[in-house]
C-alpha cells in the first residue's frame, strides 16, 4: 500500500497524461482525496497566470478540488524540449529539494498523490539527475505505461528492467490504445502480460476521457 504513486512512460507521446488523469478518476471513484502532480514541464505555455502546461492542468482538474497550480507544476519551462535543455536556455536549475517540498505538501493533503514524471524513465533533469531519481529518491511504487504500437514490446521490457535495475518497485503497468490500427493487439498484450514482472492494471480504449477510462483500470491495492 502507498499514499503516492509514479507514472512512467515507455518513451514520451504514449498517453502518460492519459493515464494519470485515469488513474487519479478511478481512485476517487474509491472514495479517496487525491490530486496530481508534474514535478517537471517543458513546452509551457504564457498565460495571464503565468507559465501553464496542458499536461500539468490536466492533472490538476482530474484531481479531487482545485490546487495552487506552482503544487502541482513546480518547475514550467517554456521551451518544448527535454528539461536539461530547456532549463539550461531559461537558466533555471532543477533540483529535487524543491520539488520534494511540494510534494510533501501535497502528501500532507491527500490520501494519495500521482505523480508523473518527464517522457521515458532516464530523461536528463540537470547534469547527473534525471527522471528516475525522483521515483527513487522518493521511495515511489512504478506504474509503467505502455502505449501499443508497434515496438512497444522492446520499449516496455527495457523500461521496466531500468526501473528494476535502479530499485524501484514496478507495482504495474497500464496499455493506452494509442494507435487503434495496430495489429495483433491481444497477442502483444499476451506477450507483455507474459513478460513483464508486474500485474496489468487495465488497458485504456483508444478516444474515451479519463472520467469514462477510469472503468477500465482496476487499482485496488495500490493506495490503502
Amino acid at each position: 500500500m502507498s499514499a503516492a504513486l509514479f507514472v512512467a512512460g515507455t518513451d514520451t507521446g504514449i498517453g502518460k497524461t492519459h493515464a494519470a488523469c485515469t488513474l487519479l478518476h478511478a481512485l476517487r471513484a474509491r472514495g479517496l482525496r487525491v490530486c496530481g502532480m508534474k514535478p517537471v514541464a517543458s513546452g509551457c505555455t504564457e498565460t495571464p497566470d503565468g507559465l501553464r502546461n496542458e499536461d500539468a492542468l490536466a492533472l490538476l482538474a482530474a484531481g479531487s478540488a482545485p490546487l495552487p497550480y506552482a503544487q502541482i507544476n513546480p518547475v514550467a519551462l517554456r521551451q518544448p524540449l527535454s528539461p536539461h535543455l530547456a532549463a539550461a536556455h531559461e537558466g533555471v536549475t532543477i533540483a529535487l529539494p524543491p520539488l520534494r517540498a511540494a510534494f510533501d505538501t501535497l502528501r500532507a493533503g491527500h490520501d494519495a498523490v500521482v505523480v508523473e514524471g518527464v517522457g521515458g524513465w532516464r530523461v536528463p533533469l540537470a547534469p547527473g539527475l534525471f527522471a528516475s531519481e525522483i521515483a527513487r529518491q522518493w521511495n515511489l511504487p512504478v506504474i509503467l505505461v505502455v502505449g501499443l504500437r508497434l515496438g512497444c514490446l522492446s520499449h516496455s521490457l527495457l523500461s521496466a528492467e531500468a526501473i528494476l535495475a535502479d530499485g524501484c518497485r514496478l507495482a504495474g503497468w497500464i496499455a493506452n490504445r494509442i494507435d487503434p490500427s495496430m495489429e495483433a493487439v491481444e497477442e502483444n498484450l499476451a506477450t507483455l502480460r507474459e513478460l513483464l514482472p508486474a500485474p496489468c492494471l487495465g488497458v485504456l480504449p483508444h478516444g474515451v476521457g479519463p472520467a469514462q477510462a477510469a472503468a477500465w483500470l482496476a487499482p485496488a491495492g495500490l493506495v490503502d
